[in-house]
C-alpha cells in the first residue's frame, strides 16, 4: 500500500509525532484530499492537550485545509478528481436531527469536526465527508486560502449575518488572527470600520488593512471613545479577554449588537439595565458550513481580502505550533505540505 507522512498526537499533552501511515481510501459519500496547506489554529490545542470530550487518539489535527481532490468514493456526484477544494471546522452532519431538517447544518446535534471527529489536514492526504467540502477559487493560493477555512469564515459569516448594513459603524476589537481579517471584511462590506487595539504602533497597520478609524485602548476606555463617534451598530469581539469584552457593551448605539467570536476562558458579564434600556443584544457565532466556506473564499478572492501568514514545512510543526500558541505569529501560521 502507498504511504504518506502525517503529524499525529498519541496521548494527552503529548509531543507532535511525524509518522508514516497508509494513504486512506475514501468510503461511500467521502472524498480524499491531497493536502497542499493546512492552517495551525488555536483550536488545535484541544487535540494536542487532549481536552476535547470523547477525543479518540491518536489523531491527526488540522481544520484549515486547502488542496485538491485525489479520489472520490461511491455515491459522490458533485465533486471530481483534480478539483481544488478546502475543508474547514465543520466536518459533516447527520441530515436527520431537527437543526439538519431545518437546513441549519452548523448546529447539527451529531455534527463532526475536522481534525477532531476524524483525522484532519496535518497530513499529505485526508478523508472528508463530501458534504464538508468547499470549492476553492483558482486564483486563491493554497497557503492564503487555508486560514480562511476557519478564521476567515468565522469573521465573514458572523459579520454578514449581523444586524449591520452598509454605512453602519462596525468596530473590530482585537488585531490578531481574527481581527486583522475582520478589519478587511468590514471595510469591503461597506461598513465604517473602527479598529480597537492597544498601542500607537498598531495604527499604521490597521489603516493599511482598511480601518477608517483607530481606537487605542491604552488611551482610555474603548467604549467611551466609541460613544464619542456616535456608537457602533455592531462590535465584533475577537480578542479572548473577558474583561475587555464585557466593557464593550457600553460602546454600542441603541439596538446595537455585541458579536462575540473570541473565546475567553472566563465568563463575560453584561449590564442588564443597559441591555434592556438600550435594547442591545449579545450574540455568539460559530464558523459555518461548507457552503459558507465557499462564500468566504469567493468573497475573499473577489475583494482582495487575504490573511497575513507565516509558513512552515510539516517537519517544523512544533516550531509552527509554538509560534501560534504563544501569540507571537503575525497573524496566521500555515503548514505547507504539498509540493
Amino acid at each position: 500500500m502507498a504511504r504518506m507522512k502525517a503529524v499525529q498526537v498519541s496521548k494527552p499533552h503529548g509531543d507532535w509525532e511525524i509518522v508514516e501511515r497508509e494513504i486512506p481510501q475514501p468510503g461511500p459519500r467521502q472524498v480524499r484530499v491531497k493536502v497542499e496547506a493546512c492552517g495551525v489554529c488555536h483550536s488545535d490545542m484541544f487535540v494536542k492537550e487532549g481536552f476535547w470530550p470523547g477525543l479518540q487518539l491518536p489523531r491527526v489535527p488540522g481544520h484549515e485545509i486547502s488542496g485538491r481532490i485525489d479520489a472520490v468514493g461511491r455515491d459522490v456526484t458533485n465533486w471530481k478528481q483534480g478539483q481544488r477544494v478546502g475543508v474547514g471546522w465543520h466536518g459533516g452532519h447527520c441530515f436527520v436531527c431537527d437543526p439538519c431538517r431545518r437546513g441549519d447544518f452548523i448546529l447539527c446535534e451529531k455534527g463532526k469536526i475536522t481534525g477532531i471527529s476524524h483525522d484532519g489536514g496535518y497530513a499529505e492526504y485526508m478523508i472528508s465527508p463530501a458534504e464538508a467540502i468547499a470549492a476553492m477559487p483558482e486564483d486563491l493560493h493554497d497557503d492564503e486560502g487555508a486560514p480562511l477555512l476557519c478564521a476567515g469564515i468565522t469573521v465573514f459569516n458572523s459579520l454578514r449575518n449581523s444586524i449591520a448594513r452598509a454605512g453602519d459603524t462596525v468596530a473590530i476589537q482585537g488585531i490578531g488572527g481574527l481581527g486583522h481579517l475582520g478589519i478587511q471584511y468590514a471595510r469591503q462590506m461597506g461598513f465604517r470600520t473602527v479598529a480597537i487595539g492597544r498601542g500607537k504602533d498598531k495604527e499604521e497597520l490597521v489603516r493599511t488593512l482598511g480601518a477608517h478609524d483607530y481606537i487605542d485602548a491604552a488611551e482610555g476606555e474603548p467604549a467611551e471613545q466609541l460613544k464619542k463617534m456616535g456608537g457602533a451598530r455592531v462590535i465584533l469581539s475577537t480578542a479572548p479577554d473577558a474583561k475587555s469584552m464585557s466593557a464593550l457593551q457600553f460602546g454600542l448605539k441603541p439596538a446595537g449588537e455585541l458579536l462575540v467570536i473570541g473565546a475567553p476562558a472566563e465568563p463575560i458579564s453584561v449590564n442588564v439595565g443597559d441591555l434592556l434600556g438600550g435594547r442591545k443584544t449579545v450574540q455568539g457565532w460559530p464558523s459555518g458550513t461548507s457552503k459558507d466556506s465557499e462564500d468566504t473564499l469567493q468573497f475573499s478572492a473577489q475583494s482582495g481580502v487575504r490573511p497575513m501568514i507565516e509558513k512552515f514545512p510539516m517537519e517544523k510543526v512544533n516550531e509552527a505550533y509554538q509560534r501560534m500558541i504563544s501569540g507571537q505569529a503575525r497573524f496566521r501560521v500555515v503548514l505547507t505540505i504539498g509540493s
